[in-house]
């Protein structure tokens, strides 16, 4: 059974996705987003799953999915920002390579965007935003075997960075 090369954490508008794609392309491997997968195996957005179900509910589907990926994913999985809350999902991590991706709150705030749906920063956003990264900080930066800033960087030169951090990986020097 394969596992992932690599395990995306961050908070919201880290570039996790972005870079996931990016990544998992240059890897030639798939990427895992697992709201994407949360919200497949729902039949609905992540937003209207907290909003409908709570978030109780989602947080159970997104362990489950996290658990299956961990396992079994052979390419690049991105996690959503608050898997990394659940105990379960922080010991799984301990066995993969695990990259943090770094973002400075102005560039978080800009690139989540207030008028997107995101179910946790309802209310006052950038309030939101500023107390869920300091909340997150300290989870995101242990378990992570590498920190990749994305702030400022290119999602290619954020890739380089991943590549250059992976085990046994050796980049393309075309």
């Amino acid at each position: 059974m394969s596992t992932p090369i690599a395990v995306l954490i961050g908070s919201p508008g880290a570039g996790k996705s972005t870079v996931g794609r990016a990544l998992a392309e240059r890897l030639g491997v798939e990427l895992m987003d697992t709201d994407v997968e949360i919200a497949a195996r729902a039949g609905k957005p992540v937003g209207d799953i907290f909003v409908q179900d709570g978030e109780p509910a989602f947080r159970a589907l997104e362990r489950e999915v996290v658990a299956g990926a961990l396992a079994a994913h052979p390419g690049v999985v991105a996690l959503g920002g608050g898997a990394v809350l659940d105990p379960d999902t922080r010991a799984d991590l301990a066995d993969h390579h695990v990259v943090y991706l770094e973002v400075e709150f102005a560039d978080a705030a800009k690139r989540v965007g207030l008028d997107t749906p995101r179910p946790l920063l309802v209310g006052n956003p950038r309030t939101k935003l500023r107390k869920l990264l300091e909340e997150r900080l300290p989870i995101y930066r242990g378990l992570a075997s590498a920190t990749v800033p994305t702030s400022g960087y290119h999602p290619e030169e954020v890739v380089d960075a991943i590549v250059a951090s992976l085990p046994g990986q050796k980049e393309d020097t075309r």
